[in-house]
């Protein structure tokens, strides 16, 4: 076996940008609102009487000076990642100043050469205020972006270490039950003894297995279910009761792995064990527009439920948000007599 050195990542691992996307509507948008809002201070800060046709000059210039911008820096972004540390920003920082001197030094001239007289400074005045400006205001959006990112890249880290805590996490009394039902199959029903073998080692796959960061799908996900629910049900017999109804949801759906399972086998555990008449856990799913609304639901014991009920909620709301953004819902409580699980996800996803 290959031992690891420390230089070595794991699998899977994608280093996270450290500039933000300029080619995507967020940070466009953020260019041209800052830029819209400095000119409307600017404007109302006057004393004298307001000109409106110098605001409307003056907004069309700001706005074409930020398409600009974010058309070189997405276009130069490839380049500018390359450099090492926060060097980045420092490059996007300077091609904001560079891009607002020459476009102020051009606005000037044409100003002067078509004899608009529509501004009153000189072009050296004009050129060095702008210049101060947009790099003051350069390196305060800067900085924000820069917080935004370490903020997600410390997101993903969480969320993949919960990942990977969550595949690492094999309770040992499911293990000794599985292996105990597995013995007692051979030699009354070596076929099912055969299925249960093969459905516990994918379980072991998916738990303990190397995945990419990528997503899987539904369709694997509740595959992934049914091989739980069949060791289950081997192992409770008839006090486990599933009705399925997910006919209507699209198997391609890109899903997080290990997402659904351990929710199931916590309805499993937490509501059906307890009883000793067993009880009916729920698979419920739809579409959603584009999206999808899963529920899982499970009975609640007439005694108070173990401490952990609901394990992993919290990580699961975390993965959810992370993945599918403020749109994605999760819900979990008790419903009448019920406990239900309430997944809602949308169908665009950054």
């Amino acid at each position: 076996m290959r031992a690891s050195t420390p230089s070595s990542r794991p699998r899977g691992h994608i280093e996270r940008s450290p500039l933000p996307d300029f080619c995507r509507l967020p940070a466009l948008f953020a260019l041209f609102v800052v830029g819209a809002l400095t000119v409307t201070v600017m404007w109302l800060a006057r004393d004298n009487q307001r000109d409106w046709p110098a605001y409307s000059v003056s907004m069309l210039f700001v706005t074409w000076l930020a398409l600009v911008i974010a058309v070189t820096v997405c276009k130069l972004r490839p380049l500018l990642q390359r450099l090492p540390g926060r060097t980045p920003y420092a490059g996007v920082w300077l091609l904001i100043v560079l891009i607002v001197s020459v476009a102020s030094a051009v606005a000037r001239w044409l100003d002067g050469s078509l004899q608009m007289n529509l501004i009153s400074s000189s072009m050296q005045v004009f050129v060095r205020d702008n210049v101060l400006i947009a790099a003051l205001l350069g390196a305060a959006m800067l900085r924000y972006f820069y917080v935004l990112a370490q903020w997600q890249a410390r997101l993903a880290a969480v969320t993949r270490a919960q990942v990977e805590a969550l595949q690492a996490r094999i309770r040992p009394h499911f293990l000794f039950n599985s292996m105990n039902t597995v013995a007692a199959l051979i030699r009354v029903d070596p076929a099912a003894a055969e299925r249960t073998v093969e459905d516990l080692s994918e379980l072991f796959r998916a738990a303990l297995g190397q995945h990419d960061t990528g997503d899987g799908t539904l369709g694997e996900e509740l595959a992934l279910v049914e091989r739980y629910l069949a060791i289950e049900q081997l192992r409770l017999g008839a006090r486990l009761h599933v009705r399925r109804e997910l006919d209507d949801l699209p198997a391609d759906f890109p899903l997080p792995r290990l997402l659904l399972q351990p929710l199931v086998e916590n309805a499993v555990r937490h509501g059906i064990q307890p009883l000793r008449e067993g009880g009916e856990v729920i698979l419920r799913g739809q579409r959603e527009g584009d999206g999808v609304r899963i529920e899982i639901i499970n009975p609640l014991p007439t005694t108070p439920p173990e401490r952990g009920n609901g394990h992993g909620l919290d990580s699961v709301r975390q993965r959810i948000a992370y993945r599918y953004g403020p749109l994605a819902k999760v819900q979990a409580g008790p419903h009448d007599d019920r406990f239900v699980v309430l997944l809602q996800l949308p169908g665009t996803f950054a």
